[in-house]
């Protein structure tokens, strides 16, 4: 809020203290006061033509004594005019279809002690809106105008000055005589022929088929259009788009230029489907363009697909358009965190439902994520198409805020509220949205409040819940026939203009596409999607072995340095020194490696091959087991080092960020990264693998199902800590059975590596495959430090490859009765009775990966015995973890062959005595005769 907004009903004293500070410090109080208290001084020094003084309107001659009444009165216009700036919102005439609630905005002339007899009085206050005093007539006239008008603005909650100081010159300065010229208006016009008519020609060839038709907020059309071509304007070269189903198909056709007979291809289902892909409905499916502004300017453009979940598309537009930005543009490579014009080239715009907007957290959460270095994007452009309604639930029962976009006010984002049948005004709102991202690089939203003509879809009676409001849509005429009458009635549209309009109107589709068709550009490939490119889609045969992910002793010897050493003024902790010793120790092949040194080797020798590595979640730079340490903090500065950033000329970006404690807009986040960029390790690890479940839509709609539903390859990674320590129901399951029960079709990797190196060539591989798949890891807590958890510095040598199986060296191949077959930290523990007891009758095999199962590789283990024996052992509950997919997938183990907890409602006991008895218990069950 402004410094001295609360001094609303102050007196004389107060003015007149305020008037001291700003003696001593004009600085120190509001602008507004600045402004005034210039004035008031011009006006006592120069009140006439040269220094004569004399009474003008009011305001008292220079020498004479200004009366305490005009001094209070000055001070209340002051206050009327930051009342308007701040309520006048409330006020404005921004519902095409109905009133405004009374939210008593309190902004008439008795609300500040003034009156009707004060209109002709001139005060010093207009310099605030006008430079030089004015009537109280003429400010209120002006004030009425910008602030009840079509538009409603909200901004001086900012508490940025400068921000609020260039929005308030803008608004008070700008729209208060804004008129398009006559080709604005006809671009506008344009845009709504364009949109009316697409809606019409589905509606009439497509009855009751399902579009979420756009018919009432057409105004989307011009809006997202002034987006564009301003923003390509102002630098921006990419358009990174995510909306829900409202208005998509439009969207499409006439924002993107995706051809008509392309849309009706898809209604029709006249579509090609390869063999790996299921598809969607047309209104998930994303498309990407190029298209050429009015002005010249070459702009791509891409709406993402999205599935139908709500607002969960938000973090995965952003996350693509940091990736974009960092990739494509010099200055990100170098300084990814410095807050330089690099992310005014890539547009984020979300378009959002009210009732969405306002009752869905992921919004929350990526609003909050906005400014954090780990996801800053320059700023997202908000625009919000307000149906008034959620399917059948008023805005009532939809919210507790006044506004569905309230949650803007938490990263001072200004708000422009707009009547969607004034198209003009809302393309000078989104215009306005975009200059302020482009200027001071931060999110704005847009709130068009409109209706929708039909019900949630087409097929749906919306009478049966909002009778009235539907007696009213039903008269009322859409915006383009509003915006033709109100130009008409302005004396705008003159013959030439009028025949102009009629012409684009009474064209049929069909010229409509073939225009279309005409403005369609040769498709230049930006340099990622040139990666994309060079990758194909994966075969069954591509899963029989994974490709040698090893590398060279000078590489090693490389990585190893960089991680081994600090700068020589840096002061490590005591512990951080012993870790680097620990890591001295390692490459001089002292000791064997360990699971944190395995996993920043797979880093490091990606950062050496010239890629990307981006790595977030909670507490990953040190790591929630403190295992990793991947950023060293100064004793005494608290400057932090990573060493993997110092590995030398021409290595890849390392990011590395501890994440806001959030689970679903960061993953979201990071799929959306992994989505533009393929020369990219992009990794969400959680804090405990059970905090994936705050991220499910997003597993489950996005990674498991991109690619069969939109043909979408992404090589995301998953840690997911996992393992039963004792440390109850919740931090022990990663709940690696929902991830199973997704997997088919090749979608994507499921590990539970237990070995270094293993986790070094599953990592490698994501970028050594000449496809992308997500990759989920059950990753270790307790067996980061088991002392048998190593490997040897061999391992990680050139021709080396990821085990999908690891089989037994202890057991002895001639007395093996039975075969125990296992994932994950359990493998340690059957080893260790099977080392203490000396059973070289039972083999251990190790299944490091569930998905794509490697059926091959586990029956070649099991032809080394000829035990007839074979159990699955796990310590989940039985109706949890591996058991009931390795049965489907390999039920050669024999129904019933498994030893596991028993089958539970819970994840796991909340007793450590409990959990002990029942782990040692499962393993002498494992090892026990029939």
């Amino acid at each position: 809020m402004d410094q001295f907004s609360y001094i609303a009903n102050a007196d004389v004293a107060a003015l007149d203290a305020l008037y001291q500070q700003y003696k001593e410090n004009p600085t120190s109080v509001d602008e507004s006061w600045q402004n005034f208290f210039k004035g008031f001084e011009f006006n006592q020094t120069f009140n006439g033509s040269n220094g004569a003084t004399k009474s003008v309107a009011g305001i008292p001659a220079a020498g004479t004594p200004v009366s305490a009444e005009h001094t209070r009165k000055e001070m209340e216009v002051v206050h009327l005019i930051r009342g308007y700036r701040s309520r006048g919102h409330l006020l404005s005439n921004i519902n095409p279809i109905g009133g405004r609630r009374d939210r008593q905005p309190m902004l008439d002339l008795a609300d500040f002690n003034l009156s009707e007899a004060d209109l002709d009085t001139v005060f010093e206050a207009g310099v605030e809106l006008f430079g030089e005093a004015a009537t109280l007539r003429k400010i209120v006239d002006a004030l009425k105008k910008v602030y009840l008008g079509k538009i409603g603005f909200e901004y001086l909650y900012i508490r940025d000055r400068k921000a609020k100081n260039w929005l308030r010159k803008k608004i008070e300065n700008e729209y208060l005589y804004f008129d398009p010229t006559r080709d604005q208006k006809l671009r506008i016009f344009e845009k709504l022929n364009e949109a009316v008519n697409f809606e019409n020609f589905i509606h009439t060839k497509f009855l009751g088929k399902k579009r979420f038709s756009l018919e009432g907020g057409e105004s989307t059309i011009p809006a997202l259009d002034i987006a564009i071509n301003r923003g390509a304007e102002l630098g921006v070269e990419e358009v990174v788009i995510g909306m829900a189903h409202r208005g998509r198909l439009n969207v499409l056709t006439n924002i993107l230029q995706k051809p008509y007979e392309q849309v009706f291809n898809e209604f029709e289902e006249n579509v090609q489907l390869e063999s790996y892909s299921d598809g969607d409905v047309k209104y998930h499916m994303g498309y990407t363009s190029q298209v050429e502004t009015p002005e010249g300017h070459r702009i791509s453009l891409k709406l993402m697909p999205n599935p139908s979940h709500l607002e969960a598309v938000n973090p995965v537009v952003v996350g693509y358009a940091r990736a974009r930005a960092d990739a494509h543009f010099e200055k990100a490579a170098v300084k990814p965190n410095d807050r330089d014009d690099i992310y005014d080239k890539v547009l984020p715009i979300l378009i959002h439902g009210d009732a969405a907007i306002a009752g869905q957290g992921i919004v929350y959460e990526v609003t909050q994520m906005s400014d954090l270095p780990a996801y800053y994007t320059g700023g997202t452009l908000h625009f919000v198409i307000n149906n008034q309604i959620g399917f059948t639930t008023d805005f009532e029962d939809a919210r507790s805020s006044i506004y569905c976009t309230d949650i803007a006010k938490i990263i001072d984002a200004p708000i422009f509220h707009v009547n969607g049948d004034d198209p003009e005004a809302v393309v000078y709102a989104m215009k306005l949205a975009v200059e302020f991202r482009q200027e001071f690089n931060r999110d704005a939203f847009v709130n068009m409040i409109c209706y929708r003509k039909y019900g949630h879809n087409e097929s749906d009676e919306p009478r049966m819940t909002q009778p009235t409001m539907y007696k009213v849509i039903d008269k009322h005429a859409n915006p383009r026939e509003i915006y033709l009458q109100e130009l008409m009635t302005r004396g705008e549209a003159d013959t030439k203009f009028a025949e102009e309009m009629k012409k684009s109107f009474e064209g049929e589709l069909q010229d409509l596409l073939a225009k279309v068709k005409q403005k369609q550009l040769p498709y230049q490939k930006p340099k990622l999607e040139e990666a994309w490119e060079k990758l194909r889609r994966s075969v069954p045969e591509d899963f029989e072995k994974s490709p040698a992910t090893g590398i060279s002793q000078e590489v090693i010897d490389k990585v190893g340095k960089a991680l081994s050493n600090v700068p020589a003024d840096f002061k490590p902790l005591k512990q951080i020194e012993k870790i680097l010793d620990e890591r001295k120790a390692i490459f001089a092949k002292d000791k064997p490696f360990n699971w944190s040194v395995g996993e920043l080797m797979a880093y490091g020798s990606i950062l050496n091959e010239g890629k990307f590595v981006r790595f977030t979640g909670q507490d990953v730079q040190r790591g929630t087991f403190t295992h990793r340490h991947a950023v060293l903090h100064d004793s005494e500065t608290n400057e932090n080092y990573s060493n993997l950033a110092h590995l030398g000329e021409g290595q890849g970006k390392f990011e590395i960020y501890n994440s806001l404690l959030a689970e679903y807009g960061v993953m979201g986040f990071e799929y959306g990264y992994a989505m533009a960029n393929p020369d990219a390790l992009v990794i969400w690890e959680a804090q405990f693998g059970d905090f994936s479940n705050g991220a499910q839509t997003m597993i489950d709609q996005f990674i498991a199902a991109s690619e069969s539903k939109w043909n979408a390859m992404n090589g995301l990674v998953l840690l997911l800590p996992h393992g039963y320590e004792g440390q109850g129901p919740e931090h022990s399951n990663a709940r690696p059975e929902r991830f199973l029960q997704l997997a088919a079709e090749y979608n994507m990797y499921v590990c539970t590596c237990t070995t270094p190196a293993n986790i070094f060539h599953m990592l490698r591989r994501q970028l050594a495959l000449p496809f992308r798949k997500p990759c989920i890891h059950l990753s270790p807590k307790s067996m980061l430090r088991h002392p048998l958890a190593v490997s040897a510095m061999s391992d990680f040598a050139e021709g080396t490859h990821f085990q999908e199986v690891i089989g037994d060296k202890y057991a002895d191949p001639k007395k093996v009765k039975r075969v125990l077959l296992c994932s994950g930290k359990v493998y340690y523990d059957l080893l260790d009775k099977q080392q203490k007891e000396g059973r070289t009758d039972v083999a251990i095999v190790r299944v490091e990966q569930l998905h794509p199962f490697p059926k091959t590789q586990v029956e070649a283990e099991l032809a080394k015995y000829k035990a007839k024996e074979i159990l699955w052992v796990q310590e989940e509950p039985e109706n949890m973890g591996y058991w009931s997919f390795v049965l489907r997938e390999f039920p050669e183990v024999g129904l019933g062959n498994v030893v596991a907890r028993k089958s539970s409602a819970s994840p796991a006991t909340g007793f450590t005595k409990v959990h002990a008895k029942e782990q040692a218990d499962l393993v002498e069950r494992a090892f026990a005769a029939k």
